[in-house]
């Protein structure tokens, strides 16, 4: 059912949620998880690293991306190029008043997403 799952993770405890509900699917559905950190390639690769070691045992293929840029952007784009079926993100940042903006990460991505996404609840 998903082949591709995109999950993006800033290394945050939140974000490590949504990691984990990735990595179990991709184990359910068998599917590739290409983690994305939009930041300076430094941090990320660190970030990175550090989630590929912990799920390298799962014998889940995992393919990772770093790029500078808007977060919810450079998800989209990358879901996009990759033509990805699922993006898992988390809901951190959708409390309150502020889940009903657009300009919120998860509220971009699923309003303009080119596949299903899975919000979370990480907080």
């Amino acid at each position: 059912m998903y082949n591709k799952i995109l999950v993006a993770t800033d290394g945050s405890i939140t974000a490590d949620g949504a990691v984990s509900r990735a990595f179990a699917l991709a184990t359910q559905f068998k599917s590739t998880v290409i983690l994305v950190t939009v930041g300076e390639e430094n941090d990320a690769k660190i970030i990175l690293d550090k989630v590929s070691r912990e799920y390298q045992d799962t014998g889940i293929e995992i393919q990772t991306v770093t790029r500078p840029g808007d977060p919810a952007s450079v998800i989209l784009d990358v879901a996009e190029e990759l033509v990805t079926d699922l993006i898992v993100v988390g809901n951190k940042g959708m409390q309150g008043a502020r889940r009903f903006f657009l300009a919120s990460v998860p509220n971009k991505i699923a309003h303009h997403a080119p596949c299903a996404v899975l919000i979370v609840k990480t907080t």
